[in-house]
């Protein structure tokens, strides 16, 4: 199967899905939400896979979402911050055991991608941050896993403030499993899986389940909760002025005409 934005590779019962957007330091555009939903339902199809391993081309794992993904005319559609909760939701969900490996910057929707995996590993110099709330709008939701991971007071200082969490806090904290040199990441993923032993499919999915249900709050009324506050979010004022400068930056970079504002869109 051929992708644009990432790679998928499956081997026996293991597969490795790698974001593949280095010259935009893995940022997340339409595409790539597309092709990991694709490539979700492809390893579960298989019926064959026990590992996942996310990973990513270049020194960052992902800095979250492309904002010039975003019109700097139109009013966002918050529709898709719901197509991008059921490509984690999918991850979440997959009858396998699955890693993050991560490196760099783990920023917004790919710091979601490794809280949706069951365990994450990253190296030593790889940081964590939601910076959605210095941009205008809400980190998805990673709103509704974080705190089960690093507790409710951690959580809010971190989404909240959007801080830089690196990686030795990170891993004192709980928010990733295990800690290793840049040169031994793919050895500490392999030592991750070991722990493991046999992974049954079925076990694992269920067991999953039941851990997740274990909280009070269910994901179905809790995702229509942050919906609507993120549809709040993104039409303001803010946001839009962040989407504009992205789109001002990339045109600067490449040499395009720097597109015009529309100041009633962005609230002036």
């Amino acid at each position: 199967m051929e992708f644009e934005t990432i790679r998928l590779e499956i081997e026996g019962n293991r597969a490795q899905v790698l974001l593949n957007r280095p010259e935009r330091r893995n940022a997340i555009n339409v595409k790539m939400v597309e092709e990991l939903q694709a490539a979700f339902h492809a390893i579960e199809d298989s019926g064959q896979v026990r590992v996942v391993v996310l990973s990513a081309v270049g020194p960052d794992f992902c800095t979250g979402i492309d904002l010039t993904e975003f019109s700097t005319k139109a009013v966002p559609d918050v529709h898709g911050f719901s197509r991008w909760e059921k490509v984690c939701r999918a991850l979440e969900r997959l009858p396998a055991v699955t890693l993050a490996a991560t490196d760099g910057e783990v920023a917004g929707g790919g710091l979601q991608l490794a809280l949706a995996c069951d365990v994450r590993v990253a190296t030593n110099r790889a940081f964590f941050h939601f910076h959605d709330v210095r941009m205008g709008f809400i980190p998805g939701m990673g709103t509704f896993r974080l705190a089960k991971f690093v507790g409710l007071g951690r959580a809010r200082r971190i989404a909240l403030t959007g801080r830089k969490v690196q990686a030795d806090e990170a891993e004192r904290i709980g928010l990733i499993d295990h800690l290793c040199d840049p040169n031994g990441l793919e050895r500490a993923v392999d030592a991750a899986i070991d722990e493991f032993g046999p992974i049954h499919a079925d076990a694992v999915e269920l067991i999953r389940r039941l851990v997740d249900e274990s909280y009070e709050s269910q994901w179905e009324d809790f995702l229509g909760n942050f919906l609507a506050a993120q549809d709040r979010a993104i039409r303001s004022g803010d946001f839009r002025e962040h989407v504009a400068r992205a789109h001002e930056n990339k045109a600067r970079a490449t040499g395009d005409k720097v597109p015009e504002r529309d100041d009633k869109e962005h609230g002036k």
